[in-house]
């Protein structure tokens, strides 16, 4: 998934949740999707408990932490 693509599902903006990633049209951050996820929380079961999220908005989460991860390494390399 692209940055671009990205773009469609996740927001940062100042004036929700402090600025921290958000699914876009949510309160719902990426950080709150990964915590669901890391406790074991199935995504069927995410999905279910909210139904403003649908499967491409966990996938662009997950892109969105990968693709911050790998820009951390580049700045440490750097």
């Amino acid at each position: 998934m692209g940055n671009e693509e990205l773009s469609n599902y996740i927001v940062i903006d100042q004036g929700i949740r402090f600025g921290k990633p958000c699914i876009k049209g949510t309160r719902i951050t990426v950080g709150d999707i990964l915590q669901w996820l890391s406790e074991g929380i199935p995504i069927s079961e995410i999905l279910d408990d909210y139904p403003l999220l649908k499967e491409i908005h966990i996938k662009a989460a997950l892109a969105f932490a990968a693709r911050r991860e790998e820009i951390i390494k580049i700045i440490a390399v750097a």
